[in-house]
């Protein structure tokens, strides 16, 4: 699948006569503040701002995770509130990194729409190259697109306790709590028994573009991944994670996302890993 898309391409799919482009905003970081309030105070011209807590997750008991994925009905709802149409395309890109833009990204391939991509470099990249920002709350015509969910393969905590025994088991999240030296946010500290740890920071280069295909790969291979197996991989939440995805993606590996993730499983009566590696 094309997963990224360079400032350059964007401006020439603009400029692009009878071009059906959806440009999505997704600015977000974990306990706030809200994304749309950076989103006003200048965005990429066009793109429409979308709220990662409500419209890109459902809410639950604990034991779903934080962030569960939402219902299909209410994401087809607010794609076509993003102006998503039936065979267009869609860009999303955050304040940088797009750790939080993949996640608009995967679960619109989930859903069905086959041209998603991430602005490479996210806001920065375009801001770098003089690109113009406005500040205007965007209200796109409605959309009409059909979503349907399982385009993308998952796994529930059950699947994910059996994947070690079959593929590799990605844990993306920050070392130090892969080994259970530190929890900030979910009651237990460690990883799943099994997973190997691969940050999804290290997809990306110092000016938050993903790495080259063959440097990604490189980077998987050392984490055990090289085609002959399955991949899958989960986070905290399910957000960063869906990096992690589009990262295997670039390297040309398919990977299944294990929304709950860290904060449902350490959230239930399951076994916790500590130490090893990075």
């Amino acid at each position: 699948m094309t997963v990224l898309i360079t400032v350059d391409e964007l401006r020439d799919l603009q400029e692009r006569p009878g071009a059906d482009l959806v440009l999505l905003d997704v600015r977000w970081s974990l306990g706030g503040p809200p994304g749309h309030g950076e989103y006003l105070r200048g965005h990429v011209p066009g793109a429409v701002y979308v709220d990662l807590d409500t419209e890109l997750a459902a809410h639950g008991e604990p034991t779903d995770g934080r962030h569960p994925l939402p219902d299909v009905a209410a994401l087809q709802e607010s794609a076509r509130r993003w102006g998503v149409r039936t065979g267009g395309t869609v860009v999303a890109y955050d304040g940088g990194g797009n750790l939080a833009a993949a996640r608009a990204w995967w679960l619109l391939r989930w859903a069905g729409v086959a041209d998603v991509r991430l602005l490479d470099g996210a806001l920065p990249a375009w801001v770098a190259v003089g690109g113009e920002l406005t500040t205007d709350d965007v209200v796109p015509e409605r959309g009409d697109v059909t979503l349907r969910s399982g385009a993308l393969p998952v796994l529930d905590a059950d699947g994910a306790a059996a994947f070690p025994g079959t593929g590799v088991l990605l844990d993306a999240r920050a070392p130090e709590r892969f080994r259970g030296e530190t929890e900030p946010i979910d009651p237990k500290a460690g990883h799943i028994p099994g997973a190997v740890n691969a940050p999804t920071t290290g997809n990306l280069d110092p000016d938050g573009r993903f790495l080259p295909a063959a440097e990604l790969r490189a980077r998987f291979a050392e984490a055990g991944v090289t085609g002959d197996a399955p991949v899958a991989a989960y986070c905290g939440s399910g957000v960063t994670a869906a990096h992690e995805v589009a990262a295997l993606a670039v390297a040309g590996y398919d990977a299944a996302l294990y929304p709950g993730s860290w904060s449902q499983w350490s959230n239930s009566d399951r076994p916790v890993a500590t130490g090893g590696a990075t």
